[in-house]
């Protein structure tokens, strides 16, 4: 593989959107062709699995719903991420593997090392190049995200919840120093854009 696979991760409200757009500007204009996606989605089947995930409506265990991400990210990665990578391309990706490990193995407690190797096979030995943690007060995220006017099933979570999902993200950060940046997302969207391309370059040197 010749292209590099891009993830960013961090709590609701964090700032993930607008990022991930900035950065994308940046690489084209550099010249690079980049790929934009997101989990779960990505994919026509994975998309329809993310309407289920995220509905308000729906009813489920929490193990289904860990499995449920895993199965759309096992397809998202051979028809979409792989692929694109094999060409040389940038993959931009809003959350990958890592937010299963916030979400479901630690504020679901389901297990982190549990949910990691039911990811196994989804990934397929695919791990992103760089992870972009916008690491964020899970309060002022949230506030932030709930300050649009529709929720989905995982941000109407009390704080708590949001809080472990923070935790979580901090263990992802301690297990693979080497591939996830703790990015401070409290500043402007310039100042965290500015971090972000510093990252980027030290990966890329590695």
């Amino acid at each position: 593989m010749t292209g590099m696979f891009i993830t960013f991760e961090g709590g609701e409200g964090c700032g993930k959107t607008t990022q991930i757009r900035l950065l994308k500007e940046h690489l084209e204009a550099e010249g690079s062709t980049v790929v934009q996606t997101r989990e779960p989605g990505g994919t026509r089947l994975a998309e329809r699995v993310r309407e289920m995930l995220l509905d308000p409506k729906s009813v489920m265990c929490f193990e289904a719903e860990s499995l449920l991400f895993a199965s759309a990210r096992a397809q998202h990665v051979r028809e979409v991420i792989r692929p694109a990578l094999e060409r040389g391309e940038y993959v931009l990706c809003d959350r990958f593997v890592d937010s299963s490990l916030a979400y479901q193995g630690y504020a679901r407690n389901l297990g982190f090392d549990a949910v990691l190797q039911a990811n196994e096979m989804a990934l397929g030995g695919l791990w992103p190049d760089l992870t972009l943690w916008l690491r964020m007060d899970p309060e002022k995220a949230l506030e932030r995200a709930r300050s649009r006017s529709l929720l989905d099933r995982i941000e109407r979570e009390e704080m708590a919840f949001h809080k472990k999902v923070h935790e979580g993200f901090h263990e992802c950060w301690r297990r693979w120093p080497e591939r996830v940046a703790q990015i401070h997302a409290a500043g402007t969207p310039e100042e965290v854009h500015e971090e972000i391309k510093r990252e980027l370059l030290l990966a890329s040197g590695r």
